[in-house]
């Protein structure tokens, strides 16, 4: 199962990126979404998770400036990210927790620039 994530770039600091993901309906339904990222030299770290009745739960460093959102209808999670920081650069991770299972997608690239 392949989580399809996309909308990562280069940006200034000070900028705005949008990410999304994608997953089967069949998982997203049934899934807790979240969005995880890692720097070099770092462990990844969580960003950003919302549940399937819509809570959600932030990363200090992002609170205030990154808001996640999910369409059920359409199996699919975001990432609006405001007020980027050069240390906001990071490879994003989109994760489909289940009750048996995670699934993770590829990644894509964040990096902001000072």
């Amino acid at each position: 199962v392949q989580l399809q994530a996309s909308g990562g770039g280069l940006v200034q600091a000070g900028g705005s990126l949008r990410l999304s993901c994608e997953a089967p309906e069949s998982i997203f339904s049934n899934s807790d979404m979240a969005w995880y990222r890692q720097a070099p030299g770092s462990e990844r770290e969580l960003v950003a998770l919302i549940t399937g009745s819509g809570r959600t739960e932030y990363g200090n460093s992002v609170m205030g400036r990154f808001t996640i959102s999910r369409d059920n209808t359409k199996s699919t999670v975001w990432l609006q990210m405001n007020n980027l920081k050069p240390e906001d650069t990071a490879v994003y991770y989109c994760k489909a927790a289940t009750f048996f299972k995670n699934y993770w997608g590829k990644g894509t690239l964040v990096t902001v620039s000072s």
